[in-house]
């Protein structure tokens, strides 16, 4: 069959220029908590701390953006995305140069979370620009890409960062660094970035003007609130809630450093297989999601996002249940671990983006990534933290990462039924708003 000009791809002019911006703010955000999870071991040393005390900086960032987030995407659309971003996953690096100066934990945890409270609105609006630089067809590999540059680039810092270990007062100095870095990106998204509006690359909405394409996406919180109607957005919530994988990377220094005693800077080295594993998993992912559509559009995704779940734990259990006395061993495995988790983000944005409409993207993302994933993120590092104090780091990652992933699986199995029927669901509605604006004219 021919394809008519309605089903044609839509292409957004310059769009991967524009996705590199992107991938820059959430770089700088992905540095800044992995220094801190990297070299913890060190500034324990240096603040007299307990391995309690990462859990609660690391909960204390997600916590902060559960607040912060929606108040940042609700900002976006009251101003403008292009200024949000600029500021608060930009500018707003002037925080972490402050942290760098930290004397104590209490300013530690003060400065770092500040920080967070401004990364917070980076990930919502960056997938929903995403989402408006590139259609249904491309997304995936767009998604794929941009997580596995990152992945690439942060598994390249990690062992650099690591060996500021060695360096007297070395975390400080890469705090400093990456504030600094990061004042000078959101000078460059206020330069260079482009935003293309929202609706831009839905086939329905793309030729048409840009109130057009949002005189019926007026955002309110009535709307907002209906989000959690949409069936498989709520499984995809609960999903998140038991996405241990979240807890892999934070700890991983730390664990291999207290469990198998290594050191810092040879522990950090599994950091780099973990970001290759990442960076070929979002790949594979991005791919994986547009050959999963076209293979079996109501059941493929699904499918994929459900076995890297399991593969994932298989990975898990064989990467810290066993003391292979080598970092390389070790460093293989979380390769495997890595690569399982990087298949997630090319498979489950996608998914959200298709079944929200374009206007409501921006807040389904901001309560996917920074409540539920932040609630998420924060019950696990305190959780892990303060477990591990008790009864050891091996014990705890074997529950969070083996068999809650296993759990997590399972519970995927929720989602065949109602997908499809929520992806129809907004087609049809882009469908009559593109009739209403053609018989408006």
């Amino acid at each position: 069959m021919s394809q008519t000009i309605e089903d044609a791809p839509v292409i957004i002019r310059g769009r991967w220029r524009q996705l590199s911006l992107l991938g820059g703010t959430m770089l700088v955000d992905n540095a800044e908590s992995s220094l801190v999870g990297g070299l913890f071991p060190v500034i324990r040393q240096a603040l007299g701390l307990s391995l309690g005390a990462l859990g609660i900086l690391t909960a204390a960032g997600k916590i902060v953006g559960v607040f912060t987030g929606p108040l940042w995407v609700w900002l976006a659309r009251r101003w403008s995305r292009k200024g949000v971003l600029a500021v608060a996953a930009g500018l707003w690096g002037v925080w972490g140069v402050a942290a760098g100066f930290s004397q104590n934990f209490t300013q530690l945890l003060i400065f770092f979370t500040i920080l967070a409270a401004g990364y917070a609105g980076a990930h919502p609006i960056v997938t929903e620009v995403i989402a408006d630089l590139f259609d249904e067809s491309s997304r995936g590999r767009a998604v794929g890409l941009l997580y596995g540059v990152l992945a690439l680039t942060s598994s390249i810092l990690a062992p650099i960062k690591g060996q500021l270990a060695n360096v007297d007062d070395g975390w400080r100095w890469g705090l400093w660094g990456i504030g600094a870095f990061n004042i000078l990106l959101g000078l460059a998204i206020w330069i260079w970035f482009r935003d293309p509006g929202s609706g831009a690359s839905e086939r329905q909405l793309a030729g048409l003007e840009p109130p057009a394409r949002t005189a019926d996406a007026k955002l309110t919180w009535g709307r907002t609130l209906s989000l959690l109607r949409i069936p498989s957005f709520l499984i995809l919530l609960g999903s998140r809630l038991l996405s241990g994988h979240l807890l892999a990377a934070t700890f991983a220094v730390v664990f291999l450093v207290d469990v198998y005693g290594f050191t810092t800077a040879v522990a950090s080295v599994v950091l780099l297989p973990y970001g290759m594993g990442y960076f070929l998993g979002n790949l594979a992912g991005g791919f994986l999601s547009d050959w999963a559509v076209r293979r079996s559009p109501r059941h493929g995704l699904v499918a994929v996002l459900q076995a890297a779940q399991i593969a994932f734990a298989i990975a898990a259990f064989l990467g810290t249940q066993i003391d292979y006395g080598s970092i390389l061993l070790f460093g293989l495995f979380f390769a495997l671990m890595g690569a399982a988790q990087g298949v997630n983000p090319g498979i489950n944005r996608p998914m959200i983006m298709a079944i929200t409409l374009p206007e409501l993207r921006g807040a389904a993302f901001a309560i996917y990534l920074n409540i539920f994933e932040a609630i998420a993120w924060a019950l696990f590092s305190l959780g892990a933290g303060f477990l591990g104090d008790a009864f050891g780091l091996k014990s705890v990652l074997l529950w969070v990462l083996v068999f809650l992933m296993l759990v997590n699986g399972a519970f995927l199995t929720l989602l065949y039924r109602p997908y499809a029927r929520d992806v129809e669901r907004v087609q049809r509605e882009l469908d009559a708003r593109r009739d209403k604006a053609v018989q408006g004219q």
